[in-house]
């Protein structure tokens, strides 16, 4: 049975939403504290930006709506592509190499699931 949803979102996170979304997908519908554990051990760089929104939802729900950690499901988790960053890089010949620094969004949509008896 579904119940109340809790959400965090974090923005301009350094780093591709294409890289952020290999991780996303692996926690897509996990118990919250089972992803945590996962993340922790994953070695993308964007594994700690996803863990750190979702403890922000959990903390979320737990202060402010008094859920318990134990109850959470990832209901929506993923990551979007934020605004682009110009760069230069200069080549040879005075030639000049654009380079794009990418950014992502994070948001995750925690779901309290409570177990019928």
């Amino acid at each position: 049975m579904a119940g109340f949803q809790v959400h965090a979102e974090s923005k301009y996170i350094p780093g591709s939403a294409i890289k952020a979304r290999r991780v996303v997908n692996v926690v897509r519908g996990m118990h919250a504290e089972e992803a945590l554990e996962v993340l922790r051990l994953m070695p993308q760089a964007a594994a700690r930006p996803v863990a750190k929104t979702i403890q922000s939802a959990v903390a979320n729900a737990e202060e402010n709506f008094g859920l318990s950690r134990e109850d959470l499901v990832i209901a929506e988790i993923f990551a979007n592509s934020g605004p682009m960053r110009p760069w230069r890089r200069f080549g040879a010949r005075g030639r000049f190499k654009p380079i794009h620094r990418r950014t992502s969004h994070i948001r995750v949509v925690l779901e309290e699931v409570v177990e019928e008896e």
